[in-house]
């Protein structure tokens, strides 16, 4: 497993070490005392999360509130996303700005987004079916969002809004006070 660190702190791509043989492959998706030692953080992953998302389906951007914020790591088990991590920590060199990557299936990588960051993704594939392990459970009542047309990020998503599937909750979003 090797860490990749990115332009945004805390936020990292994990290259996962795959096995191949005539069966198939297997990978670790996590090793948590690795991680640990390469962000000298300590997590407590507590929540497995799994989504399938048909394509165009936009889902996003999420986010939960101080003290129930997450940080999380984001899988594919089949398919593949445009993945989306918004950087909403008021103290960062980054604030206001979003990482776009495409996590597929098929290239074994993961993406470690860590608390203060909104996150969504596009499906890119026929369909995705997304992993996402996070540090601390989700509370409905701690649940915070931004539209994901929001002007002031104006990300790319690459697709006609006319063509993107999106739930009433996610398109009601309240613009983001940046």
């Amino acid at each position: 497993m090797k860490f990749i660190n990115t332009d945004f702190k805390d936020l990292i791509i994990i290259k996962h070490d795959v096995i191949r043989d005539s069966r198939g492959f297997f990978k670790e998706k996590i090793r948590l005392k690795s991680l640990e030692t390469y962000t000298k953080r300590k997590f407590n992953f507590c929540q497995d999360n799994c989504v399938m998302s048909k394509f165009n389906v936009i889902r996003g951007l999420h986010f939960q509130e101080d003290p129930y914020d997450q940080a999380k790591i984001i899988s594919l088990s089949f398919g593949k996303i445009l993945d989306i991590a918004v950087d909403i920590r008021k103290d960062s060199s980054t604030y206001g700005k979003y990482f776009s990557y495409v996590l597929d299936s098929e290239n074994h990588e993961s993406l470690l987004v860590p608390k203060g960051f909104a996150h969504g993704y596009l499906t890119l594939s026929g369909y995705a079916i997304i992993n996402y392990t996070v540090d601390n459970y989700y509370n409905p009542d701690a649940e915070g969002g931004i539209p994901y047309d929001d002007d002031f990020l104006n990300i790319e998503w690459g697709v006609s809004k006319d063509r993107l599937i999106i739930s009433n909750k996610d398109k009601n979003h309240k613009p983001y006070k940046w």
